[in-house]
């Protein structure tokens, strides 16, 4: 039977790279039965809305999305269309992986990290009050009456909360995903020496959880330090699980160490729905012009293959991949040592020479 998934373009270059990854996904063999549905800023002028519900309806029904970059406008009061499928469709953990290959410009080798965020609250769960409103005055009232603490009324406040139910479930996931995937060790992440409630909660949560998986090493790091361990030496670290805000700072300084966003997938899933989307953004300024790097899609299509149990195809699509990269003549120009590489290829390029190595695999 072929797979059901819904399938995003995006906008900007998004329709591009997803072209591609469409093609190389279909050379492993793999049957799929694409739902296409249409988001982004085109949408946006046509019906008034970044992510039509007709997309969210899809996905229910498909139960797996890949999905190309979609521009969030600035200042437009348009929410990010990433946000509202995590929030709508209980997302819960976004997973970025973080491994090199030979042939990438990077200063490091055998980088194979797993980041595990929690997608849905922290300071991201967007709870604000804004400088001068009347509820940022009675907020102030209430820190005053409960801590003592009188704070300067010209000011914005953001709510960071963390829950154990969050905590506890991206956790499992963590060490779910170690478990299935053969990894050895998994690290907390927080910030727990001064945040001692709420970090202190997400620390307390994964200390009790890891005693259920006596097979996979556990173990916490302070954030800043992390940060410093993960520059001098990664090779040490392996799957690790964080709140919101940290695993979006870490998670960019670990693409930082394989290469760049390039080549950088992610994955948005939750107990009943997943979503593969690259991390990177969808760069309108190059639309059109079979430019950009596809490959951060196509590594996310191979994250979306293990998820569909198809272990022997993601694997094949991986080396491919990879034999690209460490030979270096079919690659975009950010992967090449000089931007103005005039041997630099295209994106539907990089597909071709993709499908070319599969079918000698």
């Amino acid at each position: 039977m072929p797979h059901a998934v819904t399938l995003i373009p995006g906008d900007g270059t998004g329709p591009e790279i997803t072209t591609a990854t469409r093609r190389v996904l279909e050379a492993t063999g793999v049957e799929f039965r694409w739902e296409v549905c249409q988001a982004g800023m085109e949408t946006l002028e046509k019906q008034g809305t970044i992510l039509p519900d007709e997309v969210i309806e899809s996905i229910k029904r498909t139960r797996v999305a890949l999905k190309g970059p979609i521009t969030t406008p600035v200042g437009k009061g348009v929410r990010s269309a990433n946000v509202t499928l995590r929030k709508k469709l209980d997302l819960y953990a976004n997973v970025r992986p973080a491994k090199t290959y030979p042939g990438l410009r990077s200063r490091y080798e055998h980088v194979d990290l797993i980041i595990v965020r929690e997608n849905t609250e922290d300071l991201y769960a967007g709870i604000e009050f804004q400088r001068g409103s009347p509820e940022l005055a009675e907020l102030i009232e209430l820190v005053e009456r409960a801590t003592g603490t009188r704070l300067d009324p010209e000011s914005a406040i953001s709510l960071k909360y963390i829950s154990v139910a969050a905590s506890r479930r991206i956790v499992r996931f963590a060490f779910n995903y170690a478990r299935e995937h053969g990894r050895r060790k998994v690290t907390a992440i927080h910030k727990a020496n001064i945040m001692k409630f709420s970090d202190g909660l997400f620390l307390a949560t994964a200390q009790e959880v890891a005693r259920e998986y006596p097979d996979i090493q556990f173990e916490d790091r302070i954030v800043d330090n992390i940060c410093m361990q993960l520059v001098q030496k990664p090779e040490q670290y392996d799957v690790l699980v964080l709140p919101n805000l940290y695993g979006d700072i870490v998670s960019d300084l670990s693409a930082g160490l394989i290469g760049g966003l390039g080549v950088a997938p992610g994955a948005n899933i939750g107990n009943q729905y997943a979503v593969f989307e690259p991390v990177h953004g969808s760069a309108p300024k190059y639309a059109g012009q079979n430019k950009v790097n596809p490959m951060a899609m196509m590594f996310s299509g191979v994250l979306m293959l293990r998820h569909l149990g198809e272990k022997e195809a993601a694997n094949r699509l991986e080396k491919a991949i990879a034999q690209v990269i460490a030979e270096g003549k079919n690659v975009t120009y950010d992967l090449k040592p000089r931007p103005d590489d005039p041997s630099a290829v295209g994106t539907s390029q990089v597909a071709d020479a993709v499908i070319e190595k599969l079918q000698r695999l």
